[in-house]
Formats: structure tokens, sequence, C-alpha cells
């Protein structure tokens, strides 16, 4: 029998990258979780196990609690400070949370870490100051990483998703390398598989949002709090009340769309789209049926965030659908409110990707 894999994750949210890795190899066994939002706390709990997540402040974590040992860290530290999408604020004190995961990685003495995170963050100071951390004389002397930006959609998500992935290695073990990409929109010339497109996700998925009783239907309590769920990943096809306004710019958005359809009709415009033309051409876009989904971000479900319109629909996809573009298996349990869940599902890695991390360190362990 293999010898299993022990696993610490850290910035836990719902569990995304730990589904990853369970979808690789069921030689993964979680030892411990570290996730302060209690909502997303609740869902980790939910999905994998009680006594296995601490609900926190990871400060207070390594002040407080035994870390246990691990084979393999995992995590993603908040990245809004350099975020593309954020001000950039380098002093945000968020970007420092990178050292109470280098902290975490002392005393649980892992073989390897990953850390995931926004493109970005490889150009960060904190990135820089990671990088030091591994010098001669720094706090992680002994291990050394590797960093490269992946894309999702090239381990086969339904999604396009660029992310900065550090694997690290304590150095008397060496790098085990990055994962091979396996999907490729010029499949026909490279030999791989073709990307998994928007169709493939949700051809399967009932038109008319069609589970919003569930909602009230179901609560569960924890660290003393109620809360809404646990939903599995079916139940999330909710609807949304829309304005007659909205209702009326999507039906001029054609497949393929998006603001810059709504120019010839005055009265559908927001006055800063009127203001600003070169703006985002993806705001209030739809999605396309053939080619992975743009980036699901934690606001999926306001067309006006982004090209987050159904391809055929009038509506923004639902919380089932962006889901499913991000891999979550149907065992997966979500808890919380609606803009909760939200947050969880956008927040998460896209489980093919964290499985394609998961298969390379399965290999090398």
């Amino acid at each position: 029998m293999a010898q299993e894999i022990t696993v610490l994750d850290l910035f836990a949210g719902a569990g995304g990258l730990t589904s990853g890795l369970h979808a690789a190899s069921d030689r993964f066994r979680t030892v411990g979780a570290v996730e302060w939002d209690m909502a997303a706390a609740a869902s980790y709990e939910a999905t994998y196990g009680r006594g296995l997540v601490y609900a926190g402040d990871i400060k207070t974590w390594l002040d407080d609690e035994d870390v246990p040992r691990a084979d393999l860290i995992i995590g993603g530290p908040p990245c809004q400070g350099f975020s593309s999408l954020g001000k950039q604020d380098v002093e945000d004190e968020r970007n420092s949370l990178w050292m109470e995961y280098a902290r975490t990685i002392r005393r649980a003495t892992p073989k390897y870490f990953v850390v995931e995170n926004v493109a970005e963050f490889k150009k960060s100071p904190q990135y820089a100051l990671f990088k030091e951390a591994t010098s001669e004389g720094g706090m992680l002397e002994d291990y050394g990483f590797e960093a490269t930006i992946l894309n999702a959609a090239d381990f086969g998500a339904p999604q396009s998703r660029r992310r900065t992935v550090i694997i690290g290695y304590r150095r008397d073990l060496g790098f085990p390398g990055f994962p091979e990409a396996t999907h490729s929109a010029d499949w026909k010339a490279t030999g791989l598989l073709p990307h998994v497109t928007v169709e493939d996700a949700l051809k399967r998925v009932p038109r008319v949002p069609d589970r919003d009783h569930v909602f009230a239907e179901k609560s569960t309590r924890f660290r003393g709090k109620e809360f809404a769920g646990a939903f599995q990943v079916r139940d999330l096809h909710w609807s949304r009340k829309y304005t007659d306004l909205s209702l009326k710019r999507f039906a001029v958005i054609p497949a393929g769309g998006n603001r810059r359809h709504l120019e010839p009709y005055p009265e559908l415009m927001s006055p800063c789209w009127t203001k600003h033309k070169s703006g985002s051409g993806d705001v209030m876009g739809r999605l396309r049926w053939d080619r992975p989904s743009v980036t699901i971000r934690t606001e999926f479900f306001k067309p006006e965030k982004g090209r987050y319109i159904h391809p055929d629909e009038d509506r923004a996809i639902t919380h089932y659908e962006a889901a499913l573009l991000q891999g979550f298996s149907a065992d997966h349990r979500f808890v919380g409110s609606r803009t909760d869940i939200a947050r969880q599902i956008g927040n998460a890695v896209p489980i093919p990707l964290g499985a394609a991390i998961g298969r390379l360190l399965a290999s090398t362990l």
C-alpha cells in the first residue's frame, strides 16, 4: 500500500486546493487547516470532516496551537494588496501574511510546500522577501522554491485563470518540477487535448435555475453560529431578481457580445460607460460556449462586473454554474449566505489545476 502524504492547508477557504489533491490521489490526508472566514471554514468542515479546520486568524493559531508535522503545506495567502483588480497597495497588511506561511513551514518542517496566488504576486515586494527568506541565513534557508505562472485552462479547467504557482522543496530533496500542461488552445499543433469549454461544463445544466427553494430549507451550526447550508453543488442553481433595465440590456447583447453592443441604445448605457468607452469590454459580456470561461471571481453573479452573462440566457451565471466552471465535484459542500458562497467559489483554486499539482507531488513522494 502506498504511503499516505500528510497535508496542512493554510488560508484554506472552502478547500478547493485540497479538493484538487484528493482528485489526484487518495494518498493525501489533511492533518490540519486554517481559515479565518467562518462561513468558508464551515464549508471546509462540512466537506472534509470535523476537527480539521481552525476557524480563526493564522497568527493566533501559530501562537496558541500545536502545529502538526506535515509532508506538504499548501495555501494561498490573501492577495488583495497586489491584485490587478485592487488598489495595489504594497503596504496592505494582508500582504504580510506570507510571513505566517513561512513561520508555519519552520514549525511543520514539510518536505514540500505550494503557494498559489495572483499572477502579479511574482512581481511583488512580498515575493522578493519570500525569496530572500530561503537564502543563506534566512528563516527558510533549508528550503528553496521555484515559481511560474500557470493557466488553469491548460490543465483541463473550463476556465482561463492565470496564477502564480510556487513549489517549494527541502534542499536535500531537490526541486520536483512543475506540472506539464495537458490541454491547449492550439491542440492540433501541440498534440495536447483541446481546452475544456463552457459548453463541456454546462451543457447538462437546466437553463432555468431550479433550486431557490433549497436555500431556506437547510441550516447548520458552526462554532456557535447558525449558517445556511450545507448545500450540495447541485443545490446552488439559484436565480436572481433583475431590474427591467438589466433585462433590456441582456436582450440586446448577442452571443459573445458585451457592453459595446449597448452603445446604439443610449437609454441602456450607464453614465460611466458613456464617459469611458475605452474601458473593459468584458463588462456585461456573455460567456462563449466554444471556449473556456473568463476567470471566475467572487462577484460572478453581477453581470456588470465582467463577462458573466450566460451564453444564451438573459441572466448571469448561477452559483452552481460558477462552481462547475471551477471544477468542484458533486460531493463538495458549501455553507453560508449567497455572497459568502460566491466568495468561496471565486477565491478557490480551480480543481483541475490543483489536481495537476497533486499528481506531480504524489509521484515525487
